[in-house]
């Protein structure tokens, strides 16, 4: 293989003559060009941005795949250019043990039914985090693994070069300054005038780089917003999602019975007082009713009374849709008034509000005292 001795012996050269301004430098014997106030800003703010974003962007990889093992094999997968395999989530192994537990268990039976009511809205759940993690992978996760692979490198690389060209400005500041003969020193000279072109050059290079952060900032932006769309997409099916669940379960009062005298529990925002809480039941007059009878009266509205004693407030902690006109609909955080009648499902009161009344289930109510 052939050598050029001369460049070889030029570059070992410069990189001494660097070598030995970095350290007077260091040792406080040699001056130093300072860059102006604006582009040390700028120096400044291109840091803070690549530290910043390198935090952010790793605790949004560890919100997305909490698993350090996954996220490894993940990064591994994409240095290899090679796809990352398909994995289900969390909420969809979920919604598969469910599965398989009601049919095991009998999908007729008020619990297996209840698994299997739960296992679908679970895969429904798993689902839409699949798409989350998806789209903010694309959206948010690359445009900022880009500027730290692609923009950040580049403008780290030609801050390197900058560097050298002032060390090789300054060595040849002193180097003019302890030249004596005339030949010497008009040498120094015009190695001067070279090194503080190539200086001023590549500081115009890296300048022009380094203001480029501010539209990086600009991109990351929009990126952002655009990560919070998916992230309140994805919360928004969620929350809808278990209000339905609660709905069908709502309507599967049995589902929650451990025997005949238990009632279903509340969501878990209720208190353990409001859990002990009971509805008083309105009197009866001579012959105890039917239950059946009971239960038909109940639910003819235009009969239905309120008793003279025994009605309670209750605050709605979730909105519900009424499924016919037997029922009341329900607004989250609104009052009603309360109360049971005799031979009714424990799981339901009959609710008023105003001119309105109707069946609703304990389990979207908080009882008052």
């Amino acid at each position: 293989m052939d050598f050029n001795m001369k460049k070889l012996a030029s570059d070992a050269g410069v990189f001494f003559s660097r070598a030995v301004q970095f350290t007077e430098e260091k040792l406080g014997q040699a001056e130093k060009t300072e860059l102006d106030a604006h582009f040390e800003n700028l120096l400044a703010k291109a840091d803070c941005t690549k530290n910043w974003t390198e935090k952010i962007l790793h605790q949004t990889e560890v919100l997305l795949q909490p698993n350090p093992s996954v996220r490894v094999e993940e990064f591994l997968y994409e240095k290899l250019d090679r796809k990352v395999p398909s994995r289900v989530t969390n909420g969809e192994l979920l919604a598969q043990y469910m599965v398989e537990a009601a049919n095991d268990f009998g999908p007729g039976t008020p619990y297996g039914k209840t698994l299997l009511k739960v296992g679908e809205t679970q895969k429904r759940l798993g689902g839409a985090e699949r798409d989350f993690m998806h789209s903010a992978s694309i959206n948010f996760l690359n445009p900022l693994r880009s500027f730290l692979e692609g923009d950040w490198r580049t403008i780290s690389k030609e801050r390197r070069i900058l560097e050298n060209r002032r060390l090789d400005l300054d060595a040849c500041k002193a180097r003019l300054k302890k030249a004596k003969a005339a030949e010497a020193k008009a040498s120094a000279e015009h190695e001067l005038r070279v090194a503080q072109t190539d200086f001023d050059r590549q500081a115009e290079v890296t300048r022009l780089l380094l203001e480029g952060i501010s539209s990086t900032h600009v991109n990351h932006l929009r990126c952002l917003h655009e990560f919070v769309e998916s992230q309140t997409t994805y919360y928004a099916q969620g929350y809808q999602y278990m209000l339905d669940l609660q709905k069908q379960l709502g309507r599967f009062p049995g589902t929650f019975v451990g025997n005949a005298g238990s009632t279903s529990p509340p969501p878990a925002t209720t208190s353990p007082t409001t859990v002990a809480a009971t509805i008083p039941v309105v009197p009866t007059v001579g012959r105890a009713p039917n239950p059946a009878t009971a239960v038909e009266g109940a639910l003819n509205l235009n009969d239905v009374k309120p008793p003279a004693s025994g009605t309670r407030k209750a605050r709605v902690l979730y909105d519900y849709e009424a499924a016919d006109s037997r029922e009341l609909a329900l607004l989250a955080d609104e009052m009603i008034t309360v109360y049971s009648l005799p031979g009714m499902d424990p799981d339901w009161l009959i609710g008023e509000r105003g001119n309105q009344k109707g069946k609703v289930p304990v389990t979207y109510l908080e009882l008052l005292s």
